[in-house]
This record gives structure tokens, C-alpha cells and sequence, in this order.
């Protein structure tokens, strides 16, 4: 009942808000030519799934002419315990040479952060209106036009080969460019960073510019935020939900929107009451102990009313009121914009995308734990 409502006020704020819902424009008759993009055996025969094995990369999708992803599908067979994290999803619009997408796999669905000892990662179930998982299924729904083709690849950077990768792209074709020409290109970013806690001598507990906040993204050129999904892999001990999220708009120094605390730019309150939960565009499907070693993955979409900006954006959040934790924090934002796009930062390699307690001077840090 309670998802029930949450999907029906989401519903609601859509259709009164920026953008349409998600029932709009079905009666809309169009000449455009749906097509996808699969795994599906050519022969005819029920092998409907490729191989892809450790150190290479496969392109699933590359696809000619004018068009729009609608809908992206993928389960996997692995036998690597953290192969959401060595799979890395790239898409490239339009004959770019330099990805609009760079994110693992599992990072991108919003699943695969959570790490059991003896298991690896674990897939989590959740939904929004964007991004569902159920079980082992990973779906997407964000929009992803292009006006001079579209290639989408998917690299092993483990050292296992993946048995069995099933997936769907589905995709209309437009007559010409035209019809995507005010489109802004879709993007998605993976960061990671051990957060430092501040001293408090040195930040007097204030912080009004966002220096040293963690940054979700940075672009250059016009577009608009969509949101965000961060992971929080406890360093130290008690709340972490205290930094407060600051966006500047166009190169400006102090943000025009800032926050009041991480759970409630996730729009919860009181430390979610210690229980999951998923809605259409927000949530926090892990809630994890407020201790060194607790893990926590907390949303938000701003499909309502998008961020636009015109030269510039930089979205960013506190690790801490005024940035005094230290934790290990990893987030994936999504935003369109108009190309080319600012040069991303270097992915790292998978031995330093996998969380680990480590002694980082934070308040009840957790030591030198193992993960």
C-alpha cells in the first residue's frame, strides 16, 4: 500500500511538474520504426546470451542514423563475486570518441555496492521511475536520444570470463536528426573518492562555499541535472547523513540551491527510521548500521523539475556536517546535456573500486578492518 502511494504521488508530481507523465503522449501516432538491439540467438535456436570474457569488450549496440533509446535490459551469469564492479558500461553518442557514459555496471542500476564476506556483492531489488532491479534483472527507462548513431559497449575488467550476458536495447529510428536536434545528450558519470574529515580548528564548523565537499559531477556547456544515487561505505562511527548538498549553477561561487542534510536531499527524515525503502523518485533501498562498516545507498531523480544550467554545473555534497567524516563514498550521476562534454575522470582500476575499512583519522574510525 505504502509503494502503491508513493508511486501515485510521484505520478502526480510529474504531471504537474516540468515534465510530462509517463502516460502522456501515447495516443501521439508516429512514424518512427522501433527496432532492438539483443542477445538473442541468431540461429533460432535458445543460446540467447554471449560470452565476455575477462579483459575484453562487446559492443551490444551500434546503431545508425537518428533515434532514441527507450529501454535497456540486462541479466548476467558471472562467476566472479564482484563482477558489478569489474563490468564497465560506456555509451557513445553521435561518433564521439570519448564516452557520455562511463559507470560499472552494477553502479549504473543502482545495485552490487553491498559486499558480504564470502558472497562478494550482492544484487539488491528496488525500483524508481528511471532505474528497476528485480532480483538479477537491471532495467533502465531514461531517454537517450542521438542524432548521428549510438554504440554501446560493455568492458570485463575482471579476471574471469562472464558465462552467459543477456540484454535488450530497444530503440526507435527517427527520418532525420531533426526530430532530436534540441535534444541535450544523456550522461551518466561513476565517482569515488575516501573521503578526509576537516578538522574542526581548521573549518570552524562552517562551511559556505563547498570546498572540500564531495563532488557528484561537473560539466561544462548547457543541459540539466536528473540525479544522483550515492553509496556510503561507513569509515567511522555514528550519522553520516549530516553533509549538506550544494549545487552551483553557471561558475557561481556560493550555491544557489543548498540543503539541509544528506537524508533529506534524498527527501527522508530521522535517519530513515532504520528501514529501506524505494519510491519513484527518491529512496534508500540499503540503510546500513551507523558504524564503521556500515553500508548505505540513498537516490534521488529530479525528473519533476530537471537542474537546467547554461555554461556550467557542479553538483556536490558534505561528507559530514562541514565535511568532519571520513568515509568511502561512490555515486552515480545522471544528467543531459548539449556535446561535446568535459573530459570525465579516469576510471580506476577494480582493486580500487572495491570499499575496504581502512584508518583514516575520522571520528570511531574502524581501523584497519578488513572488508
Amino acid at each position: 500500500m505504502i509503494r502503491t502511494i508513493g508511486f501515485l504521488l510521484c505520478f502526480s508530481a510529474l504531471a504537474l511538474g516540468q515534465q510530462n507523465s509517463p502516460l502522456d503522449g501515447l495516443a501521439n501516432l508516429s512514424d518512427a520504426v522501433s527496432k532492438r538491439a539483443s542477445s538473442a540467438d541468431v540461429s533460432g535456436g535458445n543460446a540467447d546470451w554471449i560470452p565476455l570474457k575477462a579483459g575484453s569488450t562487446a559492443t551490444l549496440a551500434d546503431i545508425k542514423g537518428a533515434g532514441s533509446i527507450r529501454h535497456i535490459w540486462f541479466t548476467i551469469n558471472s562467476p566472479s563475486q564482484f563482477h558489478l564492479r569489474e563490468l564497465v558500461l560506456r555509451m557513445y553518442w553521435d561518433g564521439e570518441t570519448d564516452p557520455s557514459v562511463e559507470v560499472p555496471i552494477g553502479d549504473f542500476f543502482g545495485t552490487g555496492f553491498e559486499f558480504a564476506e564470502g558472497v562478494g556483492q550482492k544484487y539488491h531489488s528496488w525500483w524508481s521511475l528511471p532505474i528497476t532491479v528485480q532480483d538479477r534483472a537491471l532495467n533502465c527507462y531514461f531517454q537517450m536520444p542521438f542524432g548521428n548513431g549510438a554504440r554501446i559497449t560493455l568492458t570485463n575488467d575482471g579476471t574471469q570470463d562472464v558465462n552467459n550476458l543477456y540484454f535488450h536495447v530497444d530503440y526507435q529510428e527517427y527520418r532525420n536528426a531533426q526530430s532530436v536536434s534540441n535534444e541535450g545528450r544523456f550522461h551518466a558519470q561513476w565517482r569515488h573518492e575516501l573521503t578526509r574529515a576537516i578538522p574542526e580548528s581548521e573549518s570552524a564548523a562552517k562551511n559556505v562555499d563547498g570546498k572540500n565537499n564531495y563532488v557528484f559531477m561537473e560539466a561544462k556547456g548547457k543541459g540539466q541535472y536528473v540525479g544522483t544515487i550515492l553509496n556510503v561505505f561507513g569509515l567511522s562511527t555514528g550519522w553520516w547523513g549530516e553533509g549538506d548538498d550544494m549545487f552551483f549553477v553557471d561558475g557561481e561561487k556560493a550555491p544557489s540551491l543548498k540543503g539541509t542534510g544528506a537524508e533529506d536531499y534524498v527527501l527522508g527524515a530521522h535517519d530513515f527510521g532504520g528501514v529501506p525503502f524505494s519510491y519513484g523518485l527518491y529512496g534508500a533501498p540499503v540503510v546500513g548500521e551507523e558504524k564503521a562498516g556500515g553500508r548505505s545507498s540513498v537516490y534521488r531523480f529530479h525528473l519533476e523539475a530537471p537542474i537546467p544550467f547554461q555554461k556550467s554545473f557542479k553538483a556536490t555534497i558534505e561528507h559530514g556536517h562541514a565535511n568532519h567524516r571520513s568515509d568511502n563514498y561512490s555515486s552515480v550521476a545522471y544528467w543531459y546535456q548539449a556535446e561535446p562534454h568535459g573530459a570525465f575522470p579516469a576510471l580506476p582500476p577494480v582493486s580500487e573500486r572495491l570499499p575496504a575499512l581502512q584508518p583514516t583519522g575520522g571520528p570511531g574510525n574502524g581501523g584497519s578492518l578488513s572488508r
